[in-house]
């Protein structure tokens, strides 16, 4: 599993004393970026090309699938290619990617704080909550997801319709339902949470991994009074649903376990906030996707018809769309949806002719990997025929976007997409707004820069 490392701002601060100890060991052998100064290393570098991303593109372009670069005071190496990262040894399973990334960030925990045995638990308690919640709510994510075709199916076939503004809204409306409760069918409630999810996200995808939320006090202060609001609702509502005893929702399973009124806030805050993003980018970019090949339209619709008949969308019948989920990993692949990930080196390890010691942050360049000519053919093509090839799964599974090992918050992803395309695609064919120019903020999820139209009609 790709586990995310501290990717805090905290990591800029590092003593001097570590770098020049770290620095002659472990690095000798990477092409290193010159450190810009003993506070910032390449950060201005960073926000000069826009995001970590595209500075990680222009790193390998001119260093290869092995290099590194400062960020802040400590010396960071990353890997941009399968090979590479096939090399890579790190034995530290035990925590989830976005878990730990976004605990960081936020300042929490990863761990139940007795070790690796309680994180490993810590971990099997969240992702049977996110399972459960499903099982226990697939006709409401269902109904949901009907409510949305239902709206476009009224549209007149001109109309421009908005995929980001509605899909996110759908993402926010089947997230927090289903990890909060039935509290969250107000429409001001769900108004109210987007607000504040929307100003901590902002702040988790750019401002912390470019050093400027620092330097900036109004953006730091409206990023923790959003933080401080949304930490009291959870709290809030787990409170309530403890009181109440129900167990349908993720909080009450979490209420169930040993965790502390603390660690279910944090949990339910990481489930909430990288649940919703990424949720509603995938269903994003799936149906932009379609909507420029209608030949994909087409073959998927024959699948949903052969699996699934007038009948609606089940659980038990998602395994058997297996043209839906190519078309669902071509589209996290060729979105580069997931471009950044890292670990820590827990032990020495080698890629390579390169030692990387312990302590060592290491990238993976996953937006670079993924649309890599050495491992994808016409990588910038989207072609979900193409995971067909065992390699191709083999490859992506190496990645952590399939198998066992993907984070449940994609999982999660997947299922609510999965619903979406089979209720929408056998009653409206999708089609793409000639002149729309398509540009990508490629920060922890890649997002459309600006809102994303097209046109729906009715299937004859």
């Amino acid at each position: 599993m790709l586990d995310f490392a501290i990717f805090a701002v905290t990591f800029v601060i590092i003593l001097v004393g570590a770098v020049l100890y770290l620095y002659p060991v472990s690095l000798t052998l990477i092409n290193i970026m010159a450190f810009c100064s003993l506070r910032d290393g390449n950060l201005q570098d960073i926000v000069n090309k826009g995001s970590l991303h595209e500075f990680l593109v222009s790193l390998h372009q001119e260093f290869g699938s092995v290099a590194s670069f400062w960020f802040g005071g400590r010396p960071v190496v990353s890997l941009g290619s399968v090979q590479q990262l096939r090399q890579h040894i790190n034995p530290n399973h035990s925590t989830d990617s976005f878990e730990t990334m976004l605990k960081s960030l936020l300042g929490y925990q990863s761990g139940m704080g007795g070790g690796a045995t309680e994180t490993v638990i810590r971990k099997k308690v969240y992702e049977s909550a996110i399972n459960n919640t499903l099982k226990n709510n697939f006709p409401l994510v269902l109904k949901l997801v009907e409510e949305l075709v239902g709206k476009w199916k009224s549209f007149p076939e001109a109309q421009h319709t908005p995929l980001c503004g509605h899909l996110l809204g759908l993402a926010m409306k089947t997230v927090t339902q289903l990890a909060l409760g039935e509290s969250f069918r107000d429409d001001t409630e769900v108004i109210s949470f987007r607000k504040n999810h929307e100003a901590i996200w902002s702040e988790i995808g750019k401002g912390y991994l470019d050093g400027s939320l620092e330097k900036s006090s109004s953006r730091k202060g409206h990023y923790e009074k959003a933080l401080s609001e949304m930490e009291s609702v959870l709290l809030s509502v787990a409170r309530e649903r403890k009181a109440q005893r129900k167990q349908t929702v993720f909080v009450d399973t979490l209420l169930q376990s040993s965790l502390t009124e603390r660690q279910i806030m944090e949990d339910c805050m990481v489930f909430t906030l990288a649940g919703c993003v990424i949720t509603a980018n995938l269903c994003i970019w799936a149906l932009y996707f379609l909507s420029t090949s209608e030949e994909v339209q087409e073959k998927l619709y024959q699948e949903l018809e052969e699996v699934l008949g007038s009948d609606p969308i089940s659980l038990d019948k998602i395994p058997q769309l297996r043209y839906c989920q190519q078309v669902l990993n071509e589209t996290v692949r060729t979105a580069k949806l997931t471009p950044v990930a890292a670990r820590l080196q827990e032990v020495e390890g080698k890629v390579d002719q390169h030692v990387i010691p312990k302590e060592t942050l290491v990238i993976y360049a996953l937006g670079v990997v993924l649309q890599d000519s050495d491992t994808w053919s016409t990588p910038y093509r989207f072609d979900p025929d193409r995971f067909e090839e065992e390699s191709v799964r083999k490859s992506f599974c190496l990645l952590g976007f399939s198998g066992n090992q993907t984070c449940p918050e994609l999982r999660f992803a997947y299922t609510v997409a999965t619903v979406l395309l089979s209720t929408l695609v056998r009653q409206l064919k999708l089609h793409q707004l000639k002149g729309q120019v398509k540009e990508v903020r490629s920060e922890l999820v890649s997002t459309p820069k600006d809102e994303t139209w097209i046109t729906v009609s009715r299937r004859s």
